[in-house]
């Protein structure tokens, strides 16, 4: 969900209560400033979830690598 800052402040807590369904990008003059995620789910398993037919072995550690791999190729 995208929503503009002034919105997100007068409306925290109807906002508080979304973020336990879907992460919520701040807005400001139309560019994104922040993102408020729900902190017990993990980018693992949101990762995991999206990644449930793709392979069932996926752990922290393989993830960390790939990641590592990506960023040391952008460089």
């Amino acid at each position: 969900m995208v929503v503009t800052a002034t919105e997100f402040k007068a409306n925290f807590g109807k906002y508080l209560e979304l973020i336990a369904k879907e992460d919520i990008y701040i807005t400001r003059n139309g560019k994104t400033v922040a993102k408020v995620v729900n902190p017990q789910v993990s980018a693992v398993d949101t990762l995991r979830g999206m990644l449930d037919g793709i392979s069932s072995d996926i752990d922290m550690d393989s993830l960390q690598e790939e990641r590592l791999l990506k960023y040391e190729n952008d460089v």
